[in-house]
């Protein structure tokens, strides 16, 4: 009997909004590099978020390491679009009159 090696698709997905989802779960395939690269492995990510499968952790870090140059690019965008959105409400939403007007309402 001889093994069938079948190609399977990487487990991601990217949703309306750009984000590339792991698992046809929540998790972003940012949180499954961040850890890989703080020295988690793919049980520990598992056990942080008990949502995704095993398998598709292994695939997730397989398609990085495969992937490198175009993941860190990718990642790198979103850390910049984070910012930008970062900026834009601290522009609207001052923090600093937010605390004037709490603390101005205990009187």
């Amino acid at each position: 009997m001889s093994l069938a090696i079948l190609s399977e698709p990487a487990p991601l997905a990217v949703n309306p909004d750009g984000v590339v989802r792991v698992g046809g779960t929540r998790v972003t395939l940012d949180t499954i590099v961040a850890a890989f690269k703080q020295g988690a492995t793919a049980e520990e990510i598992v056990h942080r978020y008990p949502s995704l499968r095993l398998g598709d952790v292994y695939a997730s870090i397989a398609y990085y390491l495969n992937h490198q140059q175009e993941v860190d690019a990718y990642l790198k965008q979103r850390q910049q679009q984070a910012q930008e959105i970062r900026q834009m409400n601290q522009v609207r939403f001052d923090p600093q009159g937010l605390a004037r007007s709490v603390t101005g309402s205990q009187g």
